[in-house]
């Protein structure tokens, strides 16, 4: 399968690219944003969505502005959130009557849970979470986490154990809370990025494989 380039129009009139990719006998839809430091074709977003089309999940990947613009430093949250909101639109349009559900990788699923939390968005049946960012390295907190309790819609969080941006105490503790819309699959001895040690005795590949058989039974579950 390959992914159709797609433009997505922003509020302000300007554009940003997309990659949709919808495999045969699909049966529902993810709009998939990218974390901070990689755009929608880096290899880990590529992963993600061929993973996902292998499943019977459509994607809708798509650049946030800054990242359009070749820029390291990411948008503010105001501008993300638009982003966020034209992509899971385009996806609805493009994927008809699958179920629909928005997430992203990192940065990109905070941007669209926030969105969420700020304002409902429309048709989408849920959030998934790759590697939720729930706080800087080496600094424990939930203060990012606060806007999640905000969110009616169910949620799927994926997360390596040895996530140094997801100390793993302070997640169970704050998905607990938000039982029994949340629902949290763990990856063990993976980090932020889903890789694990050679001693783990698994590939990177085989921890996406079984991370992403949770995403697609939870998707489409719904």
């Amino acid at each position: 399968m390959t992914a159709k380039d797609v433009t997505i129009e922003l509020p302000e009139g300007a554009g940003v690219s997309g990659l949709w990719l919808r495999p045969p006998r699909a049966r529902a839809c993810l709009a998939l944003a990218h974390g901070a430091g990689a755009g929608m074709t880096h290899k880990s977003m590529a992963a993600l969505a061929d993973g996902l089309a292998a499943r019977a999940v459509a994607t809708l990947r798509f650049q946030f502005p800054y990242m359009e613009r070749g820029s390291r430093r990411p948008d503010p949250p105001a501008i993300a959130h638009a982003a966020v909101r034209a992509a899971c639109a385009r996806a609805a349009t493009l994927a008809g009557p699958l179920p629909l559900f928005a997430g992203g990788r990192s940065f990109g699923g905070r941007m669209t849970s926030q969105a969420q939390a700020a304002r409902p968005l429309p048709g989408v049946r849920g959030l998934v979470f790759f590697a939720f960012p729930l706080h800087p390295a080496g600094k424990p907190s939930t203060g990012r986490a606060e806007h999640l309790a905000e969110i009616a819609l169910p949620m799927l969080f994926l997360q390596g154990t040895r996530d140094t941006l997801a100390d793993l105490p302070l997640l169970k503790r704050t998905i607990d809370a938000l039982c029994p819309r949340a629902k949290l699959i763990l990856a063990p001895d993976a980090d932020h990025s889903f890789h694990v040690p050679a001693r783990s005795g698994r590939s990177d590949k085989e921890v996406l494989a079984a991370l992403l058989d949770g995403v697609a039974a939870w998707m489409i579950d719904r």
